[in-house]
């Protein structure tokens, strides 16, 4: 998988994501031991809505995060948009959010149209990461919040054989008997020890205009979120 690069790469994450998505939330519950709930309230706490606020969850699968904000805040604009249809699918047998069809290189929404763009375990996967975060920067109006939930590569340390474990051999094993698609699981270290480290996002956000960027790292540092203004 990863030496596919662009339309070949995209075309293979969508296959992926599409053989998935029924057991999609199960599988991210069950590897973060639940803590991807507490993460998404985060996510929507930096994203600092209010009821007035428009809000767009880019790549939002079966529409998570999108749901925690129309939760949080039931009389605002939340759009959750996705280009695998099959996930938004499963969504909308969850809940009746708004969902639209979005590729994250080529948005289908007008400049400064919303208040807040935010994602989950979206950027690792798209094939030109500036681009996205370029698009992102495009769509939000001046003052505006970028927030990216993602994972990330972990420093060092003297977890680091157990965490090595747990994403090669674990996760694969267990995505395997609850989907059937153990290289779906296989696909999670490998982009994530490809992705971009927690410092270089933040670079890349400034690079494309944002300011007041910061992250946070979680999980042992597998998992970060960037935050930043336009």
């Amino acid at each position: 998988m990863t030496q596919l690069t662009g339309n070949e790469r995209a075309a293979y994450v969508q296959n992926m994501f599409t053989r998935i998505a029924k057991r999609y939330d199960l599988m991210n519950r069950l590897m973060t031991g639940g803590q991807d709930i507490r993460w998404r309230k985060m996510v929507i706490k930096l994203a600092r809505m209010d009821n007035s606020a428009s809000l767009l969850d880019l790549g939002t699968g079966t529409g998570d995060l999108a749901r925690e904000a129309a939760t949080q805040f039931p009389r605002a604009k939340v759009i959750a948009s996705d280009f695998t249809h099959e996930m938004m699918r499963v969504g909308q047998r969850i809940s009746a959010l708004n969902f639209s069809t979005a590729d994250a290189l080529r948005l289908p929404f007008n400049d400064s149209s919303f208040d807040a763009v935010i994602s989950g375990f979206l950027m690792r996967n798209v094939i030109d990461l500036q681009k996205a975060i370029e698009e992102q920067f495009r769509v939000l109006k001046p003052g505006g919040r970028m927030i990216v939930l993602d994972t990330t590569r972990p420093k060092k340390n003297i977890l680091s054989p157990f965490i090595w474990i747990h994403m090669h051999f674990i996760i694969p094993t267990l995505g395997g008997l609850l989907t059937g698609v153990s290289e779906a699981y296989r696909y999670l270290p490998e982009t994530t020890e490809g992705f971009v480290t927690a410092e270089e996002m933040a670079s890349r956000m400034m690079a494309a205009g944002f300011k007041k960027v910061d992250f946070k790292r979680l999980m042992f540092g597998t998992i970060a979120i960037h935050w930043g203004e336009k």
